[in-house]
């Protein structure tokens, strides 16, 4: 499940092509002391390994991402269109969460999203956005999902930035059929960029509640307990 607001650590190298005006290939790789995912560590709490590749234009983009879990490895696959409209930046695409050699005959853990996500610079160095996440079939057969979040960003200079987000994410049967539930979840944080390296402190909480139906989507209490997290990466 690929991070929001998380480290993007980029390394450039342009490419010819016909057809491919701008066109670009980047890589990133970090090390985070827990992989939090809308506010629900799926790292059992503890450090993970991630990186990706992607290609973009000035209009289309697509790439791969993985992270280390527990019981293996998670991959997606994503692709998309970003235009503009006004003052306003949207992102229309689509990501696959895939879960090699984890599926059973209980459960499909591998699922796929649609994203609807726009942002707008309402100074130089404040910006704000939303985005919208939709699966049709979400993780473990818990039903459709919907996961909502507004958030924002500061530069305080080239090399600080702080910022936050909050969303909320509803899933359909999260404990089986009937159970209907949804939790709120928020992360705040700073990057500071320096001699190639970004390091990233961010906050993140929810508001799921023991016992509650949502609280069987997660790992336990301690996955979704308050937790400071820290990401190191380094381009490539």
């Amino acid at each position: 499940m690929k991070k929001l607001m998380g480290v993007a650590l980029l390394a450039g190298a342009s490419i010819a092509g016909a057809g491919a005006a701008n066109a670009e290939v980047t890589a990133n790789i970090n090390l985070t002391s827990d992989y939090v995912f809308r506010g629900v560590s799926l790292s059992d709490n503890g450090p993970a390994v991630q990186g990706g590749f992607d290609y973009s234009t000035d209009m289309y983009y697509a790439g791969v991402w993985g992270s280390s879990i527990p019981d293996g490895v998670e991959l997606d696959l994503y692709a998309g269109v970003t235009p503009t409209t006004g003052p306003i930046e949207w992102d229309l695409g689509i990501i696959g969460y895939f879960y090699p050699g984890a599926d059973d005959d209980g459960a499909e853990f591998d699922y796929f999203e649609g994203k609807i996500a726009g942002s707008t610079a309402l100074t130089e160095q404040f910006s704000m956005g939303g985005a919208l996440y939709w699966a049709p079939e979400n993780y473990g057969d818990t039903g459709d999902a919907l996961y909502l979040e507004v958030n924002g960003e500061f530069a305080v200079s080239d090399a600080v930035s702080i910022s936050g987000a909050f969303g909320n994410q509803n899933i359909e049967e999260p404990a089986g059929p009937g159970s209907e539930d949804d939790y709120n979840t928020w992360n705040l944080g700073g990057t500071f960029a320096m001699h190639g390296f970004e390091i990233d402190l961010r906050y993140h909480d929810t508001d799921i509640e023991a016992g509650s139906n949502i609280e069987n989507y997660t790992y336990g209490p301690s996955s979704y307990d308050s937790a400071f997290v820290v990401t190191i990466g380094r381009e490539l």
